[in-house]
C-alpha cells in the first residue's frame, strides 16, 4: 500500500511538472515560424527577415517566435517551393524562378531588359499590381502563399581576366545561370548555360566549373564573390526578385490576429527592402571596387548588342508560358 502511494506521488509530481514545464514553453511562444534561407544572415536579405522576426516578435508580445535558417541550413534554394507548399517548414525564401516549373509566367522578370529601370521595376512588383497579381495567384495553387517581395537588384556578370563587353564574349564559355530563361539568354548569346544554387556559385568559380558568373550585384558582397572573380559587367540584363511564402494550410489555421501581426510585418519588410535597394546596390559596388574588381560598364553600342541577341528569349517564354506569359507580357511592356 506505502509502494502504491509512493508510485501515485510520484507520477503526480511528474505530470505537475510536466505542466508547468508545458505552460512555460506556451507562455513563450504559441506559435513558432521557421522560415529558409539559402543566403547567408548578412545579406539584405537575411537584414530583411531580421526586422520582419523583430517586428513580429514585438508585436505579438513574444506569443509568435520565428526562427531562421539561412545559408541554406534546412533547404536549398531549389528545394524551397516543395519543402513549404507540402508544409515541411511553415516558411522559405526562394528566388522567383524557382516556380517556373509550375508557373513559366514567373520568368517575366528574366526576360532581357523588359525591366530596365527602376520605375518599370516599382509598378511591375506593386502588390495586385497587371504583372505581379496574376502571379502571386498563380503561386497559391503550389500550396504557398506570397508573403512578401523581396528586391534582389538588376542581374550583372562576373568573369576573370577581363570584363565582357558583348556577346562575342559569352560564345563557347560556361556561364552560370539561376533559371531557365536566363539560361535561354546565354544560349541565345553563344554560351553554354550551367545552373548552379546560390549557395553553391563561391565553389563553382573557384573549381573553373564556370568561366562566366550571373548573380545580382548585393551577392557578390554577401558572398565576397572577389576571392574567386575579377570584374563585373553591369549589364543589368534582368530584374531579380525572391518571394518569402508561407504554407497555405498553415497560413488558413492560423487566427485573425495572429495573420494581421505577420502580414503588417511583411508589408513593412517589403517596403524597406525596395527603398533601399539602390543604396545596397551602391554599397555592394563600392565594397567590390574596395576589394580589387573592376567594375565595367558597358557603352551604349555594346547594350545594344546584347538586347539585339534577346529576341529569341521572348519568342521562347511566350511560347512557354501559355496564357499567363502573354497576359503579364503586355502588361509589362505597357
Amino acid at each position: 500500500e506505502f509502494r502504491r502511494v509512493l508510485f501515485r506521488s510520484f507520477a503526480l509530481a511528474a505530470a505537475l511538472i510536466a505542466s508547468v514545464g508545458f505552460a512555460g514553453a506556451v507562455q513563450a511562444a504559441d506559435l513558432t515560424l521557421r522560415i529558409s534561407l539559402q543566403l547567408p544572415m548578412k545579406s539584405h536579405l537575411g537584414q530583411n527577415l531580421l526586422m520582419f522576426k523583430q517586428e513580429v516578435e514585438e508585436k505579438s508580445n513574444g506569443d509568435i517566435e520565428v526562427q531562421i535558417y539561412d545559408s541554406a541550413q534546412l533547404y536549398k534554394d531549389k528545394e524551397v517551393p516543395a519543402a513549404v507548399g507540402s508544409g515541411a517548414i511553415e516558411m522559405g525564401v526562394a528566388s522567383l524562378t524557382r516556380y517556373v516549373g509550375d508557373v513559366p509566367a514567373v520568368d517575366i522578370f528574366y526576360q532581357p531588359f523588359v525591366f530596365d529601370s527602376e520605375e518599370k521595376v516599382r509598378k511591375a512588383v506593386a502588390k495586385g499590381s497587371p504583372v505581379r497579381g496574376p502571379l502571386d495567384e498563380a503561386i497559391a495553387d503550389t500550396g504557398a502563399t506570397v508573403l512578401w517581395w523581396q528586391a534582389y537588384g538588376g542581374a550583372i556578370m562576373l568573369s576573370k581576366d577581363e570584363p565582357l563587353h558583348g556577346p562575342e564574349d559569352l560564345e563557347g564559355k560556361k556561364v552560370r545561370v539561376f533559371g531557365k530563361t536566363l539560361g535561354d539568354f546565354v544560349t541565345s548569346a553563344g554560351g553554354a548555360p550551367t545552373l548552379v544554387s546560390g549557395s553553391e556559385q563561391y565553389i563553382a568559380y573557384q573549381r573553373g566549373t564556370v568561366d562566366v558568373g550571373m548573380t545580382g550585384v548585393s551577392g557578390v558582397k554577401s558572398r565576397q564573390l572577389w576571392e574567386v572573380m575579377d570584374n563585373i559587367t553591369v549589364t543589368n540584363h534582368a530584374d531579380i526578385e525572391f518571394i518569402v511564402v508561407v504554407n497555405t494550410d498553415f497560413w488558413n489555421g492560423l487566427s485573425d490576429e495572429q495573420r494581421d501581426i505577420i502580414n503588417a510585418a511583411a508589408m513593412n519588410a517589403e517596403a524597406d527592402v525596395r527603398d533601399r535597394m539602390s543604396d545596397i546596390e551602391a554599397a555592394a559596388y563600392s565594397a567590390a571596387e574596395e576589394a580589387g574588381m573592376t567594375v565595367y560598364r558597358p557603352t551604349d553600342a555594346e547594350l545594344a548588342k546584347w538586347r539585339a541577341v534577346s529576341q529569341p528569349v521572348y519568342d521562347a517564354f511566350l511560347e512557354d508560358a501559355g496564357d499567363l506569359g502573354k497576359q503579364v507580357f503586355d502588361s509589362a511592356e505597357k
